[in-house]
């Protein structure tokens, strides 16, 4: 019994979160509202140096799409792994998405400090979902 209890906590983390992506005039954005009402600039929401090429592929190149995101690994969630913490000025890291839905991708990309926004840190390991 106590591994079945186990079992259901591993694959269901607590602190998985549904985030919506929007691209506007060629560029995406993650829609976070309580970082804006926090004081943040959306253009630090724009997502580029390679995640905007993820969030292409992602959402099958339309404008729009909603990501499960958890620093746990959870069924069929694909991984991103951090490559470097870059430096404070510029702030994020640089993350390697290396398969999506089981194809090669190989996609590096750069995570701005938003991310550490959403996750209170850099997280070595970032794992993604397509809703």
């Amino acid at each position: 019994m106590m591994a079945i209890i186990v079992i259901c906590v591993l694959s269901h983390p607590t602190n998985m979160k549904t985030y919506t992506f929007i691209k506007e005039d060629r560029k995406w954005y993650i829609d976070l509202p309580e970082y804006i009402e926090q004081g943040g600039d959306k253009g630090d929401l724009q997502m580029v140096d390679g995640a905007d090429v993820m969030l292409d592929v992602m959402s099958g190149n339309t404008n729009e799409v909603s990501l499960i995101i958890s620093r746990d690994q959870f069924e069929d969630s694909d991984t991103l792994q951090l490559l470097e913490v870059c430096d404070p000025v510029i702030g994020g890291g640089m993350y390697l998405f290396s398969e999506y839905e089981g194809k090669n991708i190989s996609q590096k990309m750069w995570l701005c400090a938003v991310t550490e926004f959403v996750f209170g840190d850099l997280p070595e390991k970032i794992f993604v979902k397509k809703v």
